[in-house]
């Protein structure tokens, strides 16, 4: 299937940010991808494209504070952000090709914190989050970087948080829709404690794919692990798509394949929780 590009501009807060809508001639769902602190929309056009070709509008955003508007890094907030996300969300479903009840959004990392959170604000049928961050709820509208300063995000994320103490976790656990988690088994940025902490929060979730890239790092720095959450993803898609068409969703499991690695069992959890190394 052939697909179209537009660039475009998002209005937030009185500024302007940039994105890249990715859409097909037909009407189908629409998908928004989220990228992680330091990222940019480029790196997920080359995904876009691809689900844009199973019958999907896509929009890939930067969230202010990066690409374009890089010189704001250091003030920006999660609240700022999150109006980001919003606004591309609004523009998403705006779309004259867009079913509003159909809408996918992907986020990694910093993304998927954000992606996360967005439930509570707006319909959300999807949601694929890969390695998604946590941050504690104090300091909302701090500027993000100083965060890092102020809290010691490293033993934060080495423990499984309830979802009762984080605002992300606590949307997590009220979302209906079909969701795909994915995990790096290499990554020091985000442990596999803070994985646990999204998994146990799905509890009324419609369905809950679990993944974990064998080998790779936080930012999937390999080629190899690019492609690799390239096809999980597109294949997770692929089964919602054909389960919406048909009526019902049934659990994904990717391409077909079993996980890279075996999901650990809930006393192996909290046994590497423990032993999780600081970032």
């Amino acid at each position: 299937m052939s697909t179209t590009e537009e660039t475009i501009d998002i209005e937030v807060d009185d500024e302007r940010i940039a994105g890249t809508f990715v859409a097909p001639g037909t009407l189908i769902p629409g998908v928004l991808f989220v990228h992680g602190w330091g990222g940019s929309r480029s790196q997920y056009l080359a995904r876009a494209r691809e689900l844009a070709a199973l019958g999907c509008v896509c929009l890939a955003f930067d969230l202010r504070g990066h690409a374009g508007t890089q010189a704001q890094q250091a003030r920006v907030s999660r609240e700022s952000n999150l109006r980001d996300l919003v606004a591309a969300y609004e523009r998403l479903v705006a779309h004259p090709e867009v079913d509003p009840q159909a809408i996918c959004v992907v986020g990694s990392s910093y993304g998927g914190y954000l992606a996360a959170i967005l439930t509570t604000l707006k319909p959300v049928k999807w949601l694929a989050l890969r390695a998604p961050a946590l941050y504690l709820d104090a300091g909302w509208e701090l500027p993000k970087l100083q965060l890092h300063q102020e809290q010691d995000l490293k033993t934060y994320r080495r423990s499984v948080v309830p979802p009762k103490d984080n605002r992300a976790l606590r949307a997590f656990q009220q979302f209906e829709g079909d969701v795909l988690l994915i995990e790096s088994e290499n990554d020091r940025i985000i442990p596999h404690a803070v994985i646990t902490s999204y998994q146990e929060a799905a509890r009324q979730v419609k369905s809950l794919t679990l993944r974990c890239l064998a080998g790779a790092d936080h930012g999937l720095s390999d080629e190899a692990d690019q492609r690799a959450y390239t096809q999980v993803l597109v294949g997770w898609f692929k089964e919602m798509l054909l389960g919406a068409r048909r009526g019902t969703v049934q659990p994904a499991t990717a391409d077909g394949a079993p996980p890279e690695r075996p999901l650990p069992t809930k006393k192996a959890v909290s046994a590497a929780a423990a032993a999780q190394p600081s970032a």
